[in-house]
């Protein structure tokens, strides 16, 4: 049993909940911010390294049915069924003038999206899914220009390219609306 010595050194309820208070008020300690970092997917096209940010990719899917479509552009490889959703796949080697090989089946498709549109991009190798920081992003290489400067994020010191798929889905050129004639 405690004498009244003890229990008068014991922190009343207002104490306790005041000092509660006073932690939670706390500013926390420095914390990256989430806007302050990109989670990407990486992945490859021709012999260069690009990347999407992970919050537009819907998922992953093997190249297999791809069903070519008249009277498109050629970037837009064709079409194909995911789950009874009929998707265009756009072929970036194409868009950007890269080296194209042929389609192989190791290339994949990354569906990407946001509320308006959804499509899948040809990727020759996935890669893996990380963190960069937004302020190691330069804004634009020398040597890119036309259309791969105007959908490009920035650029890694590692050379990683990060597309900006935000101005990507809002482009009216990857909008299709030609007609094959009767």
């Amino acid at each position: 049993m405690k004498n009244d010595a003890e229990i008068a050194l014991l922190p009343t309820a207002t104490q306790i909940l005041h000092a509660r208070a006073l932690a939670l008020a706390r500013q926390p300690e420095s914390v990256p911010a989430a806007e302050t970092q990109l989670d990407v997917l990486e992945f490859r096209l021709a012999q260069e390294r690009y990347a999407v940010e992970i919050r537009h990719v819907r998922e992953v899917y093997p190249l297999k049915e791809l069903t070519p479509l008249p009277c498109t552009p050629a970037f837009v490889l064709g079409i194909v069924n995911v789950r009874g959703r009929v998707l265009p796949v756009f072929d970036l080697k194409k868009l950007f003038a890269l080296p194209d090989h042929g389609l192989a089946d190791l290339h994949r498709i990354i569906l990407v999206g946001n509320h308006e549109v959804e499509f899948g991009l040809l990727a020759d190798v996935i890669g893996s899914v990380r963190s960069i920081p937004v302020a190691a992003l330069q804004p634009s290489l020398p040597t890119l220009s036309g259309i791969r400067a105007d959908y490009l994020k920035g650029v890694t010191s590692e050379s990683l390219v990060v597309l900006d798929l935000d101005r990507i889905f809002s482009d009216p050129k990857i909008i299709v609306h030609d007609e094959a004639e009767a």
